[in-house]
């Protein structure tokens, strides 16, 4: 008798149980387990979580141009991301976060059940499902453009074929600001904000016409080589400025100190005194490193273009010879950005000649140019 009334107890228990969760997950509050991926809970309100969210943000726009889960995997861990518990992605993660419509701001909850069996659970029918709006970390085009992939690759059974090489792809922006990708069976770069579309092969005419302009334009490359001078110095001068500065405080600090050992100075006097010092000095000592990693990496650029500019003199020449794949590793190296605009492109490039190259050949390079569209 015990026995029995303690099993309908419990039943009676799990159906209340049951009974309050779609109500709590239609009122958007938490039905235990961590925030997915991406999101944290404050309060009882599912918010983007600053970290993790330009993570998730990165996995779809890498899907999208690979569309392999594994490669997309191979790609977060080689860049240094990890899930939050700290392992590396794999391609079952990949797919279990590219799939869940809580990044475009439509959380699920009340879809699944657990049948018993080792904790497997099964989805619910959707008419049990609620859902709720919650600030979303990607557009609602991406995540169906990404699960569209997903869906086909599902009812098909099979793998994606090699996706094609597009010159600009991930570089290239409309610009209302939106970039732009080349979609599957299209040959036209396609706005994923304002639908505006530039031909493909349009914009790499362009850009073999400007490579030949900008090798060969004495003029352009002086103008680029004075300001890339101008900024090293302006960078080196702040630097020396900062560090003068810091020894300064320093030794400013010192003196306060010693003051204050020496009795010439009270406690409340030292603390005036002592704590804005400390203050300035912290906030040099946090300025200071970034500065230098930023005159550091300028010189690097300075260096690296050596190594670029001795295999581009000859492009514009053999450019229709170069395999698609050969194409995108040249621009990779030299193209930072392609603005899309409704009457010209501008193409900005990351490296330039060096000097050495400059008075050999009386060439020179700038950071970008905009030519009318043709």
């Amino acid at each position: 008798m015990i026995a029995a009334m303690a099993q309908w107890e419990r039943e009676e228990i799990a159906d209340r149980v049951a009974a309050s969760v779609p109500i709590r997950a239609k009122l958007g509050k938490p039905l235990g387990g961590a925030a997915p991926f991406g999101y944290r809970w404050e309060g009882r309100e599912l918010v983007p979580d600053e970290k993790e969210a330009p993570v998730r943000r990165r996995l779809y726009e890498l899907f999208l141009e690979h569309r392999r889960k594994k490669t997309v995997a191979r790609l977060m861990n080689e860049a240094g991301h990890r899930t939050r518990n700290g392992s590396k992605f794999t391609d079952t993660t990949v797919d279990r976060l590219l799939r869940d419509s809580t990044a475009k701001g439509i959380r699920r909850a009340n879809y699944t059940k657990s049948t018993g069996d080792k904790k497997h659970w099964v989805l619910k029918p959707e008419s049990d499902w609620v859902l709720t709006q919650v600030e979303p970390i990607v557009s609602d085009e991406l995540w169906t453009q990404c699960n569209a992939l997903l869906a086909e690759r599902r009812a098909n059974g099979k793998r994606p074929t090699k996706r094609a090489v597009h010159l600009f792809g991930g570089m290239a922006f409309c610009e209302c600001g939106g970039k732009m990708y080349v979609l599957s069976g299209s040959p036209k770069y396609v706005c994923q904000q304002c639908r505006s579309k530039s031909p493909a092969d349009d914009l790499e005419a362009i850009f073999r016409e400007q490579l030949h302009e900008f090798f060969l334009s004495s003029e352009d490359l002086a103008e680029y080589l004075e300001q890339a001078d101008r900024t090293i110095a302006e960078k080196k001068e702040l630097l020396a400025t900062l560090e003068a500065e810091r020894a300064s405080v320093s030794a400013q600090m010192d003196k306060t100190y010693h003051l204050y050992i020496s009795d010439q100075i009270s406690a409340d006097g030292f603390g005036r005194t002592y704590k804005p010092l400390e203050e300035r000095l912290k906030a040099l000592d946090d300025q200071l490193p970034r500065l230098q990693a930023e005159l550091d990496f300028q010189r690097i650029q300075n260096l690296s273009r050596d190594e670029i500019i001795s295999e581009a003199q000859d492009l514009y020449g053999r450019w229709t010879d170069l395999l698609p794949e050969e194409k995108r590793q040249i621009v990779e190296n030299v193209v930072e950005r392609v603005t899309v605009g409704h009457a010209s492109v501008s193409i900005d490039l990351s490296y330039v000649p060096s000097a050495s190259e400059i008075v050999a050949k009386g060439q020179r390079s700038p950071t970008g140019s905009s030519r009318p569209r043709t």
